[in-house]
């Protein structure tokens, strides 16, 4: 069993002129995610809620002021962003980057040695991406094409969460990862998901805008986030909820407040 822990999060965004000053996004955020659990925060565009796995994932731009995250007990903000991802952290962004020149098989099998300490028997490897690249309808032609170089939004997603299946991490944290999916999509990119979890006991945080996604993996929590924090949390019903009345009521009571 294990438990990411945040704490009163604040986290400032530099901007893009040096002499401005940062923009104050998290304003303390409290949340505790443990294996085999699926939180769903969900809230209105510029919330804070992709600044949240920015900062959990360690991006340089996202510096935070004050409050804590742990693994474990660990201090994740000790560490570099690759030394989270080996304690197991993983983050599946909203809009993954190409990687001209890099091939794909080349990048999962790097990785996959930077986790585990080692690199996979490349006969058991084989096997292994093949199996993983089946259950998401993932075409073995794409093995040996560049990062994400010409791919659609859909096989995007598909090859973040074939890192997912392959890298095995204690807590996946998924931004956005329905934005862009035809329904096609969103169910083999959802049944990829489950099986991380029911396969890992992961844990996972799945920030989205929408219940849509909710349909196909199915949250224990779902949190409310505007403003830059944490302002109501519930179970599924609180989706059910956002589905009908949107989140008017809570970025009301939040500007009154």
């Amino acid at each position: 069993m294990s438990t990411l822990e945040i704490r009163d999060l604040h986290v400032d965004v530099a901007q893009t002129d040096p002499d401005a000053d940062p923009i104050h996004i998290l304003k303390g955020v409290d949340l505790t995610v443990k294996s085999g659990e699926t939180h769903a925060l969900m809230g209105p565009n510029g919330s804070g809620k992709s600044t949240l796995s920015y900062a959990i994932a360690g991006h340089p731009k996202y510096v935070v002021t004050q409050g804590s995250i742990t693994l474990d007990g660990e201090n994740v903000l000790e560490m570099s962003v690759d030394e989270r991802a080996r304690a197991g952290l993983f983050l599946a962004m909203q809009y993954p980057v190409e990687v001209p020149g890099v091939s794909m098989s080349n990048f999962l099998r790097t990785a996959a040695t930077a986790v585990r300490g080692e690199a996979p028997k490349l006969r058991h490897w084989v096997k292994e991406t093949k199996t993983a690249m089946t259950e998401l309808d993932i075409d073995p032609a794409f093995a040996e094409r560049s990062v994400n170089e010409g791919f659609s939004g859909g096989e995007k997603k598909r090859h973040e969460i074939l890192q997912l299946g392959l890298l095995k991490p204690k807590f996946a944290i998924l931004d956005e990862t329905d934005s862009g999916l035809d329904v096609d999509a969103l169910r083999v990119v959802s049944e990829g998901v489950n099986r991380y979890k029911e396969r890992e006991n992961g844990g996972i945080l799945l920030i989205t805008h929408y219940t849509r996604i909710l349909r196909y993996i199915h949250p224990d929590f779902v949190h409310v986030f505007v403003a830059g924090r944490v302002v109501e949390s519930g179970g599924p019903e609180l989706a059910d909820e956002l589905e009908e009345n949107g989140y008017e009521r809570f970025t009301k009571a939040t500007a009154q407040a």
